[in-house]
């Protein structure tokens, strides 16, 4: 008993020491590992984590036994796997800098109206190729740049109608077995080739054209869309997840999610660091003016 009542009560004063800068430290680690775990399951790492996990097991135990040998063994082979591991995940790491640097860029506000435009006439486009079984790769480029993968097709350029997102997808057309992709609400190019996810879990069911769509939304933050040519069902890939069997209500919700609402975020980011920067700019021009009536 006295042990315990001396545990609670150690746990006791340790609450009563925590401030506010380690309830956010905790938060921070929370969220990170958190993260960490997203990002091992999107990435189909679960045997590489299992493995990393026994590694440091090991390597515990061989420390508390004192197994000098394995313990050194091990603890090079954990620094020089650190190495690995960037290169391994070299593009997710790329993708996720890419993000937190899209989080600083400039508003994009004028854009929203002609992606509002894009998506009703994507919707429409993808609903009436699903009823002709008609299959589509359509990417909404966001803030990761798909010019590489726009280099592997034609050069567009033009305003998007459902007509002519019909008429690139048209069986016969010479463009139809690549992807389309739009860049703020234009179609930008047509007949692209996409990176095929490495994923092996994904169903048999499932093929190139999504397993296309899957690859590029695993190396980027684009949202594709893909319509089957053997069901008809439309999907979205989104962060390297697939949603399937979509009606057109939902694929306009998801993509109205993920591209007009984020931008208004974006957008209101944007002016509060514009505005910001002209106070900043407003009180330099001050001083300045200030310092020229000194001299």
């Amino acid at each position: 008993m006295e042990a315990i009542s001396s545990g609670l009560s150690r746990a006791a004063n340790l609450f009563a020491t925590i401030g506010i800068a380690d309830i956010i430290d905790i938060l921070i680690v929370a969220y990170l590992i958190y993260r960490a775990i997203g990002f091992v399951r999107r990435t189909n790492s679960n045997n590489l984590a299992k493995g990393l996990i026994v590694i440091l097991i090991v390597l515990g135990l061989s420390y508390v036994f004192g197994l000098t040998m394995i313990n050194f063994l091990l603890r090079k082979t954990v620094e020089l796997g650190l190495i690995a591991l960037v290169i391994l995940f070299q593009p997710e790491l790329r993708r996720l800098l890419e993000r937190m640097g899209r989080s600083f860029s400039t508003s994009r506000t004028s854009a929203i109206p002609m992606i509002e435009t894009a998506i009703a006439q994507t919707v429409l486009a993808c609903t009436d190729m699903s009823a002709s079984k008609t299959g589509a790769l359509i990417i909404f480029e966001r803030g990761v740049n798909l010019n590489a993968i726009m280099g592997t097709g034609t050069v567009i350029n033009a305003d998007i109608t459902a007509e002519l997102v019909k008429n690139l997808f048209y069986n016969k057309a010479p463009l139809h077995d690549g992807a389309v992709i739009i860049r703020d609400g234009r179609i930008a190019a047509a007949g692209c080739v996409l990176p095929l996810t490495q994923s092996t879990n994904l169903s048999k069911e499932l093929g190139m054209r999504h397993r296309a769509g899957i690859g590029l939304s695993e190396q980027s933050d684009a949202v594709v869309i893909i319509v089957s040519e053997e069901t008809g069902s439309i999907s979205v890939a989104i962060d390297g997840m697939l949603k399937r069997h979509l009606t057109a209500s939902t694929l306009d919700k998801i993509l109205h999610n993920e591209l007009v609402f984020e931008n208004v975020e974006e957008s209101r980011y944007g002016m509060i660091t514009n505005a910001i920067r002209t106070l900043f700019k407003v009180k330099k021009d001050e001083q300045d003016e200030s310092a020229e009536k000194t001299v």
